[in-house]
């Protein structure tokens, strides 16, 4: 008895983290420099991780070095890792349109210009797809912004991490003034935005 006990624990250790991780989704976006943008996702309720990296090249040229002169054809993104079950990919939706970036200004967010910097969310499904495209149809019915919408709408065909030093870098340099003027207000604006949504 106290074998089969045994037994039944170590299976519950090894299925019940695989189940967890089963429910969990990705989301990919692109809304210039990454380091706002992580610092947004990794403070909204049902985020378990958030990756900085690039999307839309190839993985050669996946590189800082490389991709900030803008002839990559990679943008700055993260990958968001959420429990759906919590936060849904439409309320992270909402979250990148309204705090985390300015969708209507093409290839420039704040100090920073170039292709790199450009506005996009990187779909996995068919489902991410018809999110994205109804959000930005909802969004331009409504007349929210005064200007158009130019976030591209585009098929994920692979997300690279970027370099170490740049992973949850406005948690590790708040005072940087790169961070202080451009990023911090983009986490307090998620704050006094969605306070249920906050963490």
């Amino acid at each position: 008895m106290a074998r089969l006990s045994f037994v039944r624990a170590l299976m519950l250790s090894v299925l019940l983290p695989l189940a967890a991780a089963a429910q969990s989704q990705t989301a990919v976006f692109s809304g210039g420099c990454f380091w706002g943008v992580d610092a947004v996702f990794k403070h909204v309720k049902g985020v378990s991780k958030v990756v900085s990296g690039y999307s839309g090249g190839e993985a050669a040229t996946a590189h800082y070095d490389i991709v900030s002169e803008g002839t990559s054809g990679h943008a700055e993104s993260v990958q968001v890792t959420f429990d759906p079950a919590v936060v849904s990919y439409a309320t992270l939706l909402k979250v990148f349109f309204s705090v985390a970036h300015d969708p209507t200004e093409l290839n420039h967010q704040g100090p920073d210009d170039g292709t790199q910097y450009r506005s996009a969310i990187w779909y996995a499904n068919a489902d991410q797809q018809a999110a994205a495209q109804k959000a930005i149809a909802d969004l331009t019915a409504a007349k929210v912004y005064k200007k158009p919408i130019v976030t591209q709408v585009a098929p994920l065909k692979k997300f690279y991490a970027a370099e170490d030093y740049h992973q949850n870098y406005l948690a590790l340099h708040p005072t940087q003034p790169y961070i202080v003027y451009n990023d911090i207000p983009k986490v307090e604006n998620l704050k006094a935005k969605y306070p249920d949504l906050y963490r």
